[in-house]
């Protein structure tokens, strides 16, 4: 009887975790080039695919962060969590969002922080993810205290990555000009 249930136990918790269980890293095809492009939930990891990781690693590599500004972000952003909304096929995005890791990777910001989702040509992703984030323009970098929106950067920044974080996460209204009041 005992074995009965912990294999009863053991198939309930498989069945649970495949139902809530998300995809990543998902590769199509961009139907206007022919090319892989990601969509939904993505890690950093999948732009190790050289599909990706050409333009990656040079604007990571080649971006400089204002460690100054950047030494102020550190005790602001620790309780912040990050939405990015990018697509890879986009150049803002292949710009913008390379360095913001760099600057992440400066500052030892959390990864589980961070909830990244690619979108295709139609800024969609997979499933209804995106609807309550009413993206526009990608890149959208999107900062959240206690599940509340403080602000966003949309497509590229005003000042620079690190001045424009600093801004939303101190409050410095002028700083976004998309903010959520």
């Amino acid at each position: 009887m005992i074995i009965y249930r912990f294999v009863f136990l053991l198939l309930l918790i498989f069945i649970t975790a495949n139902l809530y269980a998300q995809e990543f890293n998902t590769l199509v095809t961009d139907e206007e080039t022919g090319e892989p492009m990601l969509i939904g939930r993505t890690t950093r990891d999948a732009f190790n695919d050289s599909s990706f990781s050409l333009w990656w690693n040079s604007t990571y590599n080649l971006y400089k962060v204002d460690s100054v500004t950047a030494d102020d972000l550190k005790d602001v952003i620790k309780d912040i969590d990050i939405t990015i909304v990018m697509g890879t096929w986009c150049s803002d995005s292949q710009y913008e969002i390379p360095n913001l890791y760099k600057i992440f990777d400066y500052l030892v910001y959390p990864t589980e922080r961070i909830t990244l989702i690619n979108v295709d040509r139609d800024k969609n992703g997979e499933g209804n993810e995106l609807d309550r984030l009413k993206i526009e323009l990608v890149p959208t970098i999107i900062f959240y205290k206690d599940e509340k929106e403080l602000g966003r950067i949309v497509e590229t920044a005003n000042d620079s990555l690190e001045k424009d974080i600093l801004k939303i996460l101190t409050g410095d209204k002028d700083a976004d000009k998309n903010k959520k009041e």
